[in-house]
């Protein structure tokens, strides 16, 4: 019975630790979950890469972590043989290991990041033999607007893919600045109103991952994520028709009702789209940026519902 309050006391001690840990794993687990299952081959060398960089820091952390309670426990006070140097000031190859293996191991992690990220440029095109599937992205409140062009059809808060492929994406933002994580394809690269960002990315397989915004701006932040959805491409063609066969047209008055800042319950799909769109957002902030694309001109009556939210 005397033992209980003693043990009362660890937990009391113990317990907020250990909870810290555990909402932290329980986090990585569903945060960046995909992140560790890579689906193409971006993401796997992102992957490759931040393997490569905890390795190469674990030589400066390692020893570290396994002297320190080594050298704590060899000169304890009740160690008589640990020797006692009072008038010791200054070593030369001490210094030398001190300080050069981490300058080394900067040196090289340096050379890696550098080359490795140029390698991993989100602008730089994915070589196949297979033409890039092209998407038009729109960051808005709080949902993501994604246009095929090529395919005269659009989706709201479902990107879809055909694996295999490459796809590039161009992205511009209707509102403020966001972020566009896409964890197990390929990382996370920020849209600029004003701006077109490019991405270029590729499914190996079929599945379902997410993407979501990671940089704030406002109070449905947490909701503007969405699922990715690689299919074979024939089940892409047959995504693409029932599209088409829905009859919805992103027009004028519907883009002007997604513009609203607002978190949709469901996805949404659209069978034809009017052209220019993507560059009308473009030219609201930077006509000169939009008359470098190649989109015809539409101008969307959103254009001033937007500015009177936002300014």
């Amino acid at each position: 019975m005397a033992e209980h309050p003693v043990r009362d006391s660890e937990w009391r001690l113990w317990r907020w630790p250990v909870a810290c840990v555990s909402l932290l794993l329980a986090g990585c687990s569903a945060v960046h979950g995909d992140f560790l299952h890579p689906q193409g081959p971006v993401a796997a060398e992102e992957l490759h890469l931040l393997a490569l960089t905890v390795l190469w820091m674990l030589v400066v952390v390692l020893p570290v972590l396994v002297l320190t309670p080594l050298v704590a426990w060899h000169y304890r006070r009740g160690n008589a043989r640990a020797t006692y140097r009072p008038q010791w000031e200054f070593s030369f190859w001490l210094e030398i290991l001190v300080w050069g293996v981490p300058v080394l191991v900067v040196l090289a992690l340096g050379a890696l990041v550098w080359t490795q990220t140029r390698r991993l440029d989100p602008y730089r095109p994915i070589a196949s033999r297979a033409a890039p599937l092209d998407v038009r992205v729109i960051g808005m409140d709080w949902k993501w607007l994604f246009i095929y062009p090529g395919q005269h059809v659009a989706s709201v808060n479902e990107l879809v893919i055909p694996a295999g492929r490459p796809v590039h994406l161009s992205m511009t933002s209707a509102t403020v600045m966001q972020s566009l994580l896409l964890p197990s394809l390929a990382g996370q690269v920020y849209v600029m109103p004003g701006m077109r960002s490019e991405l270029n990315l590729l499914a190996t397989r079929t599945g379902t991952s997410f993407g979501e915004n990671t940089q704030y701006n406002g109070r449905g932040l947490q909701d503007q994520h969405f699922a990715v959805r690689a299919l074979t491409p024939a089940q892409f063609g047959d995504w693409v028709k029932g599209l088409r066969s829905n009859g919805q047209l992103l027009g004028q008055a519907q883009y002007a009702r997604l513009e609203r800042p607002s978190v949709l319950s469901r996805p949404e799909g659209f069978g034809a789209v009017e052209p220019g769109l993507f560059r009308a957002v473009i030219a609201r902030s930077c006509p000169a940026c939009a008359a470098r694309l190649d989109e015809p001109v539409h101008t969307p009556s959103a254009s001033s519902s937007a500015k009177e939210h936002h300014g």
